[in-house]
């Protein structure tokens, strides 16, 4: 028998998100869940009209086993805030459903995961957008955007626009992640304030 090569065979036909994380736990779809603690699946609501999108978890975020958690998380919380989207409203999961990393002594550096990673993914992320039915998907970064509208994206060129796909729209935007390598340095309050101008984008459809 063939090794599978993406998530389908562990993907349930149920489109009931509690079934559909407690599937996720048993994924053998690549090779990323044998190093890491845990799957990290989603949070949020199920019946949210917006949808945020990032690449992979984070640290903070397989010890924890839930996503946004870490120091990008809190910053995506500000910027959120700013923007007058609730957290609470919305729902948060992952190109990819464990985290890459490489070891170096006690720490885990984080490790970008491959496009085989994010076509692995890929099921689980589609049968979440069709459980949750959002009004429009927020990808955060290159790797998100990828995996939600299924090409390459430069994200200076699809920022600050609303593209329309046949169930939603998409906006796209940098990670929090990336501002926040930022913080502290020249053009850290130029790009958090590009991250919630786009998160403004979405929160008419939220």
């Amino acid at each position: 028998m063939a090794e599978p090569t993406d998530a389908t065979p562990w993907v349930p036909e149920s489109r009931d998100l509690a079934d559909l994380a407690s599937a996720a736990h048993d994924c053998r779809g690549c090779e990323l869940w044998e190093p890491a603690t845990q799957v990290v699946f989603s949070a949020g609501d199920a019946g949210a009209h917006i949808v945020l999108v990032g690449e992979q978890p984070g640290d903070r975020e397989d010890e924890q086993g839930e996503p946004f958690v870490g120091p990008a998380g809190r910053l995506l919380d500000e910027a959120l805030d700013a923007a007058g989207i609730p957290r609470e409203s919305a729902y948060l999961t992952n190109a990819v459903k464990h985290f890459r990393f490489e070891p170096r002594g006690k720490r885990r550096i984080h490790a970008k995961p491959e496009l085989r990673h994010v076509k692995a993914c890929h099921p689980w992320l589609d049968a979440e957008l069709e459980a949750v039915e959002p009004r429009v998907v927020v990808a955060m970064g290159a790797t998100a955007a990828r995996a939600v509208l299924g090409r390459t994206v430069r994200i200076g060129e699809s920022r600050g626009h609303l593209l329309e796909e046949p169930d939603h729209v998409v906006v796209v935007t940098t990670h929090p992640s990336a501002v926040l390598r930022l913080r502290g340095r020249d053009g850290y309050d130029e790009a958090y304030a590009a991250l919630v101008a786009d998160l403004r984008l979405a929160a008419p459809f939220a």
